[in-house]
C-alpha cells in the first residue's frame, strides 16, 4: 500500500463545550491561515446563528491546516449525543482522532458516545487534557477516569497506549508534560500537539493504479454551483470535467460529468483540477446526490458501502397551523405542501432523522436522536417563516421477543451535594436506577443514573428549579430495557384559556395566585390555549378576557392597587418539554404558544370521559 506522507485527515471530538472548536480557532491561527491583519472571530468553525446563539456545535465542518510540509484536514464534530449522526459521518472522512477531556470535569455522557464510535471504527486516538489553567482542574484524576473509560468500552492493547497533550486551547498554548492543577502549559504554542498528530495519526493508504473510489459523506450547496457532494477519495484521482460513475443507493449506475472540483483552504473552498487518495474534496454536477454514494470509475464502478447510523430514540408530530390565530402574524409559509417540501429537504443532509406518515395528510411524524435535535429543526423553519404545530416528544419502541422496549439513557449529574436528596427523590419517582455515586470532597457530587427516555422529556427544568440553578446534567442513549409502565412525569396542570379575546390585567390579578402566568397583558387568546401553569394536577378552564366592571361608587381609601407578576416566558425547548400528552405548541415566527390539540372544552370533556371508561 502506498501513502500520502503529506497529508493527515483527523477529526476533534469531546464533549459539549470541552472546546474543541476553540482549539480548531487555535491551530487556523497558528498555522497562517489568517491574513495577519484580519481580526478572526472566536469559534470561526460555528458558523450557523443557532450554533453560535446556543454555543454548541451542530453539524460536522472539515477546515485544512498547512503546517510546515504537511496538511491537515481537521473535521470538527459536534459534541452532543442528539447530534450522533453528523459525529458518525465525520468518522468515516478520517485516519484518527483528537480526544478533548475539560481538566476539571472529566469524561462525561457524550465523550463516552463520541469515544465508542471512534474505537468501534478501530482510529488511533490522541488524548488532550483541555483547560489544564482552570482553578480547579484535577488533571491527574481525570486522566485515570480516562482510561478507565477506555476499558469499560473494551478498548484493545493499541488503542489504549494512547499520546496525552495537556493544553489550553483559548490561549493556543499544549505541551507532553503535565502541568500542575491550574497551571499553564510550559509551551508557548501547539507546536507539541502537531508534532504528536504528525507521528500518531497514518498518513492516509491507498492501492497504486486503483480505480476512482469517492465516499460521498456530506452535502452542502452553493448559489452558483448547486448542490455541493462533500467526499473523501479512497482510491485513484478525480479531475474537473472528468466523467465518472455515480453510485446510488437503489443500485443504478449512472455516468456524470464533474462540473466543478473544490477543496478546502482554512475555510474557503478554492477550485482544484485534481484531487488523489486521501484529498476531502467537494465536487459539483450531481443534482440530486445523496449521503453515502460512490463517486467510481467510468469503466469500473465499485460501490463503496452505505453509511449507517444509530436508529432514532425519539420523535414527535409536525404539521400545518391548525389554531385560530393561523396566518394571522410574519409566517408566509402555512401550507401543508410548503412544510413536507422542507422536510424532505431537511433528510437530504441529515441521515439520522425519518419522516413517517400519519392519519392526518397536514402532520408528519418525525424521528430523530434527541428532543435537541428536534428542537433545532423546528427553530430553523420558524426562523424560516414556518408556522407549524407540533406535538409532545415521544419515545420509539422497539419489540424485542416479543415484548415493547423503550431507550434507556445513561444520565450524569454534576450538583452540590446539598441537593442529594432532592435529585435522589426526583429520579426514584421516574423509575431512574443509580449507577455510581461520587463525592470529589469539594462540596459536589457526580451521580450516574439509568433512566428512561421518556422520563427525562421535561426533567431539566424540574432539576435547575431543585438545584437552584447550580447543577449540570448530560445524558446519552446507553441501551433497550423493557417498558417501564407509567410514569407521573408532571405533577401540575394547565390554565386553559376557555373563550377568544384579548388578556386582561384584572383577570390575571385574579389568576396569578392559581398559577404561573404564560401570557402577559393584551395578548391575544383563543379557546383551548393555554396561559399559564396550574398549583394543582388538574387542568382548569378560565376566563383570562374578563373585564371589570365600571361603576359610580367610590373607596373612600381609594382603588387599591396590586402588581402584578410578570409571565414565564418559555422558549421552544421548555415549551416543549411542558407539553402533556393532550397538549401541542403553537410555533410562528413571532410567538410560541402552548395549546390543547382539542381546543373546544366539550370536546376534552367527552374524550376525558371515553379514557376514563375504557
Amino acid at each position: 500500500m502506498a501513502v500520502r506522507s503529506d497529508l493527515r485527515n483527523v477529526a476533534i471530538i469531546a464533549h459539549v463545550d470541552h472546546g474543541k472548536t476553540t482549539l480548531v480557532d487555535a491551530m487556523l491561527t497558528q498555522a497562517g491561515a489568517f491574513h495577519a491583519r484580519a481580526a478572526a472571530a472566536d469559534r470561526v468553525m460555528d458558523s450557523m446563528d443557532l450554533e453560535r446563539e446556543k454555543g454548541i456545535t451542530i453539524l460536522a465542518k472539515n477546515t485544512a491546516v498547512h503546517y510546515g510540509d504537511y496538511t491537515i484536514n481537521i473535521i470538527d464534530t459536534p459534541g452532543h449525543a442528539d447530534f450522533g449522526g453528523e459525529v458518525e459521518r465525520g468518522l468515516t472522512m478520517v485516519d484518527g482522532v483528537v480526544l478533548l477531556v475539560d481538566a476539571s470535569e472529566g469524561p462525561l455522557p457524550q465523550t463516552r458516545f463520541v469515544l465508542r464510535k471512534a474505537l468501534t471504527a478501530k482510529l488511533p486516538i490522541i488524548l488532550v487534557i483541555n483547560k489544564v489553567d482552570r482553578p480547579d482542574a484535577r488533571i491527574k484524576d481525570v486522566v485515570d477516569d480516562t482510561y478507565e473509560l477506555f476499558l469499560d468500552l473494551d478498548a484493545d492493547e493499541h488503542q489504549i497506549e494512547f499520546p496525552i497533550v495537556y493544553a489550553c486551547a483559548r490561549d493556543g498554548r499544549a505541551s507532553l508534560k503535565q502541568p500542575a492543577d491550574g497551571a499553564m502549559p510550559d509551551s508557548e504554542t501547539l507546536e507539541p500537539l502537531f508534532a504528536t498528530l504528525f507521528s500518531t495519526i497514518p498518513a492516509p493508504s491507498y492501492e497504486e493504479g486503483a480505480p476512482l473510489q469517492a465516499h460521498v459523506t456530506n452535502l452542502d450547496a452553493s448559489p452558483f454551483l448547486g448542490r455541493l457532494a462533500l467526499c473523501r477519495v479512497r482510491q485513484g484521482t478525480i479531475k474537473r470535467g472528468q466523467t465518472v460513475a455515480w453510485c446510488r443507493e437503489d443500485g443504478t449506475i449512472n455516468r456524470v460529468r464533474v462540473s466543478e472540483l473544490l477543496m478546502t483552504e482554512a475555510l474557503e473552498r478554492k477550485p482544484a483540477q485534481e484531487a488523489g487518495p486521501g484529498d476531502i474534496i467537494a465536487v459539483a454536477g450531481f443534482a440530486d446526490i445523496m449521503i453515502g454514494d460512490t463517486l467510481a470509475d467510468a469503466d469500473n464502478p465499485i460501490p463503496l458501502p452505505r453509511i449507517t447510523v444509530d436508529e432514532p430514540a425519539i420523535s414527535m408530530t409536525i404539521g400545518t397551523n391548525t389554531s385560530p390565530l393561523a396566518g394571522r402574524v410574519k409566517g408566509s409559509k402555512v401550507t401543508a405542501r410548503l412544510v413536507k417540501d422542507r422536510l424532505d429537504r431537511e433528510l437530504v443532509g441529515n441521515v439520522s432523522l425519518r419522516i413517517l406518515p400519519t392519519e392526518r395528510p397536514d402532520t408528519w411524524e418525525v424521528q430523530g436522536r434527541g428532543e435537541l435535535a428536534l428542537a433545532i429543526l423546528v427553530e430553523q423553519m420558524r426562523r424560516e417563516g414556518f408556522e407549524l404545530t407540533v406535538g409532545k416528544p415521544q419515545v420509539v419502541t422497539r419489540e424485542i421477543n416479543g415484548k415493547v422496549h423503550e431507550p434507556v439513557e445513561r444520565l450524569t449529574i454534576d450538583a452540590p451535594e446539598d441537593y442529594l436528596g432532592a435529585i435522589t427523590q426526583l429520579l426514584a419517582s421516574r423509575k431512574g436506577r443509580m449507577e455510581q455515586l461520587v463525592n470529589h470532597g469539594t462540596g459536589w457530587i457526580r451521580m450516574e443514573w439509568l433512566v428512561p427516555a421518556r422520563a427525562l422529556i421535561g426533567f431539566r427544568t424540574e432539576f435547575m428549579t431543585e438545584t437552584r440553578g447550580t447543577g449540570i446534567l448530560h445524558h446519552v442513549f446507553e441501551s433497550y430495557e423493557p417498558w417501564f409502565g407509567d410514569l407521573r412525569i408532571r405533577p401540575t396542570g394547565s390554565l386553559v384559556a376557555d373563550r377568544a379575546g384579548v388578556a386582561t390585567p384584572f383577570a390575571m390579578m385574579n389568576l396569578q395566585e392559581r398559577g404561573s402566568m404564560f401570557v402577559e397583558p393584551t395578548t391575544e387568546v383563543y379557546e383551548g390555549m393555554i396561559i399559564g401553569e396550574n398549583s394543582r394536577a388538574d387542568d382548569m378552564d378560565v376566563n383570562i378576557t374578563k373585564e371589570k366592571k365600571l361603576t359610580n361608587m367610590r373607596n373612600s381609601a381609594g382603588e387599591e392597587t396590586e402588581k402584578l407578576i410578570p409571565p414565564r416566558r418559555l422558549s421552544l425547548e421548555q415549551a416543549l418539554e411542558f407539553c402533556r400528552e393532550d397538549e401541542c405548541v403553537e410555533v410562528t415566527p413571532v410567538a410560541i404558544r402552548i395549546r390543547k390539540v382539542l381546543l373546544d372544552g366539550k370536546d376534552r370533556e367527552r374524550a376525558f370521559r371515553k379514557r376514563a371508561h375504557a
